[in-house]
């Protein structure tokens, strides 16, 4: 019992050390650890990606869509309700509402139905 209040009290001491600026740095370094490269897609991968898109939108059926932005990898689970051309962007519906991707950050498309 006695061992576990000297380690609060060298855990306490040792937080308290810690200043703002070695926060910003260990944030700053947990990011580029956890970084991801973009994957790179041929164009065989983009026509499948486009082909796999088109037939979602079709069938209204669940989605899952794996989008890169900022060295992550996201992966949605969605209907897809509008291939909007012009703007460059799909259109999803999933349970929190429409929500808008670029398909540049598009890197796969798999239909679940």
């Amino acid at each position: 019992m006695l061992e576990n209040n000297r380690d609060r009290g060298t855990k306490k001491w040792a937080m308290s050390m810690i200043l703002p600026e070695h926060l910003v740095e260990l944030r700053n370094w947990m990011e580029k650890e956890h970084y991801e490269e973009r994957p790179e897609l041929s164009e065989w991968d983009l026509q499948a990606i486009q082909e796999e898109i088109e037939v979602a939108y079709k069938r209204k059926c669940q989605t899952l869509i794996k989008t890169w932005k900022d060295g992550k990898i996201m992966t949605r689970g969605a209907i897809i309700e509008i291939i909007d051309v012009h703007s460059r962007c799909v259109v999803l519906d999933d349970p929190f509402g429409l929500e808008r991707i670029p398909i540049s950050d598009i890197v796969g498309v798999q239909c679940m139905e």
